[in-house]
């Protein structure tokens, strides 16, 4: 029994180990098997289907569209709320056009994974489809459901069909003038070919075009290629690409409006319309009087036809995106501002008139009365002598330095309005005697960075004020207890010299002897103001990963640029330090200037260029005032 048991132990053992040992004896197979399955798992040319919706990779893109007429495309994303409800509906779409005859692919492309194909085409939202005709896309912006789909895929689909002509005009030297007087309205966008941020823009500029071309009457959208129309560029002063011009009957105006499709149309629509609105209730007014933040501007007139509603209307135009302007023809409006017809009048609201300033302010409009001193007049009436200065009004209304700021909690509503003006009323007197400064109040939580910046964000005091003078200086103060007798010493002291300038900066650098050179608050105008030198300097944010990207490419061309004594590839943090002028405006990273040895308060921004060392070196070739070598030996 025992032997048995034994023999019984021996062959379990055996049955158990002959599997091992028989992996152990055809290595190479096993190698081949475990080679097989990576290239399996490798081999992303492979088109998986699901639900019959095929899926694209950056791997398969190209190879499954090469030879295909037509296949419809959805750029998705798996989180994307909008993507899921559409997917049950695309899946029904790829089996109604796989009955086509012939039949026609539907795929879909994961735009968190694909960047690559996602980048080629500006996905930028999601879902985006697009109908590849003969390997060209083709946007799809029409309804989201089957019928709509399947209706377009099969049009585009046909032998005969041809994408519509584009909406947006191409103009040249030779037809520019002809188009661009001719319309009472057009904008123009001016572009380089290799730009990437006209790249972007052109799909939304062109289903602009293309909606606005439907408007009643229509609103034209043209583009002029400004790297061959030199003489266009030059004429209009484009400096950067794109550049957006607005033309009313030949006349230029700066377009400070969105950049994709929506708000193009809007803004388009808006900039169509009158630059004054009219007002024939006393009513509207007077509540415009009570409740508004902003000044009152009123024409007066006797009718359309009056020569000075023209003149009026010509000064609005170019300012219609700073000021709100109204017009009126009614004996009521004109007797409630105390005026008659030829004037415009300009009064401040309730909140903010004092015992310092008229109730308005008038101009009569004559014959010999220029389009330029009409706009003076707003502009110089416009302000309060002591308004509020919010996040919201601080580019139009607040750009004039010296700008004496005094923060606190501002707070118009019923219940805090009164210590608002308690403090209001402070300053007030204070400003009258300075009329050569501008002077608002801020409240101190719009304002938090800025106070920071100040170094008064921890002052704990109730009231704070500072000094925002020319050159991008800064001045603060921190009451214990403010009154008009304090901050009318403190302004005095501005006046004559006396208050030493904040400036936020990093330590100045021991060695500095690097190909690039380390600016920081306190040297930038050492370095990068040095009349005697032309300086590129790079405003970047440790964090900002196009700044990484950037440091070779632009370590490099300092290299190759070290034998010019007379030029200074510099860099600057511009989140550890105060960029002390107004002129090197930085608004993302990285931020890239040149400050020409003959023009330091007019830098030349960087922009439209690859950041590569040839790009840069072509802009320096371009602007730099200092070269010593030629272009053959760059």
């Amino acid at each position: 029994m025992k032997k048995r048991a034994l023999l019984l132990i021996v062959l379990l053992g055996v049955a158990h180990l002959s599997p091992v040992r028989c992996e152990e004896d055809d290595p190479e197979e096993n190698e081949e098997l475990e080679e097989d399955s990576d290239d399996e798992e490798d081999d992303d040319t492979e088109v998986k289907d699901e639900n019959g919706v095929l899926v694209l990779t950056d791997g398969n893109f190209d190879t499954f569209m090469e030879g295909k007429d037509t296949v419809l495309v959805e750029f998705y994303a798996p989180w994307c709320g909008h993507c899921k409800q559409f997917a049950p509906e695309y899946e029904k779409i790829a089996q109604a056009l796989k009955e086509n005859d012939p039949p026609i692919p539907v795929a879909k492309v994961d735009a968190t994974e694909a960047k690559t194909v996602s980048g080629r085409f500006d996905v930028s939202g999601y879902p985006t489809i697009k109908i590849f005709k003969n390997g060209e896309p083709v946007d799809y912006d029409g309804a989201r459901t089957q019928d709509a789909i399947v209706a377009q895929v099969k049009e585009v689909s046909q032998p005969d069909w041809k994408p519509p002509p584009e909406a947006t005009l191409v103009l040249t030297e030779k037809n520019f003038d002809e188009v661009v007087n001719d319309a009472d309205i057009i904008l123009v966008e001016f572009y380089a070919p290799w730009c990437g941020h006209c790249k972007r823009l052109a799909p939304e500029y062109e289903k602009a075009a293309q909606d606005l071309s439907q408007r009643t009457p229509p609103i034209p959208l043209a583009k002029v290629d400004a790297t061959t129309e030199n003489e266009l560029a030059t004429r209009f002063e484009v400096t950067g690409y794109p550049t957006l011009k607005i033309f009313r009957k030949g006349k230029v105006f700066d377009y400070n409006g969105p950049r994709e499709r929506f708000g193009i149309v809007d803004h388009m629509s808006e900039q169509a319309g009158p630059p004054s609105k009219q007002v024939q209730a006393v009513k509207q007014v007077q509540e415009l009087i009570k409740d508004g933040d902003d000044a009152v501007i009123v024409g007066l007139f006797s009718s359309e036809e009056d020569k000075d509603f023209e003149l009026f209307q010509e000064a609005c135009n170019s300012l219609r995106e700073d000021f709100t302007f109204r017009h009126s023809f009614t004996a009521e409006v004109a007797k409630l501002l105390k005026s008659s017809p030829g004037n415009v009048v300009i009064v401040q609201p309730e909140k903010f008139r004092s015992k310092f300033e008229p109730a308005s302010h008038q101009l009569k409009l004559e014959a010999s009365t220029q389009v330029s001193e009409i706009q003076d007049f707003f502009k110089q009436h416009v302000v309060p002598l002591v308004g509020h200065r919010k996040p919201s009004n601080d580019a139009k209304r607040y750009t004039k330095r010296p700008l004496v700021v005094v923060y606190y909690g501002v707070d118009f509503s019923f219940d805090y309005r009164k210590a608002t003006q308690f403090w209001r009323s402070k300053v007030l007197e204070v400003a009258n005697d300075f009329p050569e400064y501008t002077f608002a109040i801020a409240d101190e939580e719009d304002y938090a960075d800025e106070l920071k910046s100040l170094g008064l964000s921890e002052s704990g005091e109730e009231v704070n004020v500072a000094i925002l003078a020319d050159g991008g200086k800064k001045f603060a103060m921190e009451p214990e207890e403010l009154d008009s007798d304090v901050l009318r010493d403190f302004v005095t002291a501005f006046k004559k010299g006396k208050l030493k300038a904040i400036v936020k900066s990093q330590p100045t650098p021991k060695n500095n002897k690097g190909p690039v050179k380390v600016v920081v608050g306190n040297t930038f105008d050492q370095i990068v103001m040095d009349t005697q030198k032309d300086v590129l300097i790079e405003f970047y944010a440790p964090w900002c990963g196009h700044c990484k990207k950037l440091e070779p490419e632009y370590v490099a061309l300092a290299k190759k640029y070290k034998s010019e004594k007379n030029l200074v590839i510099a860099k600057m943090d511009a989140t550890a330090n105060d960029v002390p002028h107004d002129s090197y405006q930085v608004s993302g990273f990285p931020t890239i200037y040149l400050a020409p040895s003959n023009n330091k308060q007019k830098p030349i921004k960087f922009e439209g260029g690859q950041r590569t060392v040839d790009d840069f070196s072509k802009f320096l070739e371009q602007h730099a005032t200092k070269l010593t070598r030629t272009k053959e030996e760059l």
